[in-house]
């Protein structure tokens, strides 16, 4: 799947101001810095590509799509960078992470995207087509806090490592998707869950 240049540029933008940008105290720690780009920015991509391959979705013009817990923007950020068309909320309580994320939504010129310094349960944010969140709970606590505020049809996505959710592999409600990063040993999934 090809990223066009312009978008590649936008996500090396984004890179560049995480582990760059000092005032809003350390986003990331050193040794996660060195790798940002194939662990951080690969694994945030995951999602993007999972909708593209697997679920064959036409348009996602006027779609919208919430990150709970975004932290320093990922996988929000990437999400946005490569989703113009769909509207982000990236929800995240903590105050310098929000000031950081309004930052670097301002630097990069990101119109499609809204930074909510709220927790998610008092967001107002309601009947939306995506919620995401990485390595936030656990999966059953992070799908109990998302599926009052999915529209019916709506679709949950969470980024794990996939020792953490291994004991979800057979039940139905649930889809999996596995997969490996550059540079790292264990296994990841994106796990997915619809809302009837």
């Amino acid at each position: 799947m090809q990223l066009s240049e312009e978008t590649l540029g936008t996500l090396y933008g984004f890179a560049d101001l995480v582990v760059e940008t000092k005032q809003f105290g350390n986003l990331i720690s050193a040794k996660d810095s060195e790798k940002f780009l194939s662990r951080h920015i690969a694994d945030s991509l995951v999602p993007y590509i999972y909708i593209v391959k697997e679920l064959e979705i036409p348009a996602f013009a006027g779609m919208t799509w919430a990150d709970m817990g975004a932290g320093a923007g990922c996988p929000v950020f990437p999400l946005a960078i490569a989703m113009p068309e769909v509207q982000f909320y990236a929800v995240e309580p903590r105050h310098m992470r929000v000031e950081f994320m309004n930052y670097a939504k301002e630097k990069l010129g990101l119109k499609n995207l809204t930074v909510v310094g709220k927790r998610f349960e008092t967001s107002g944010l309601a009947d939306l087509d995506f919620i995401s969140c990485r390595a936030l709970s656990t999966f059953e606590n992070d799908w109990e806090r998302a599926q009052p505020a999915l529209k019916k049809g709506g679709l949950f996505l969470t980024l794990k490592s996939f020792n953490s959710i291994s004991h979800l592999e057979n039940d139905p409600a649930v889809n999996i998707w596995k997969y490996k990063l550059p540079n790292e040993e264990q296994d990841y999934a994106l796990v997915t869950r619809g809302n009837k």
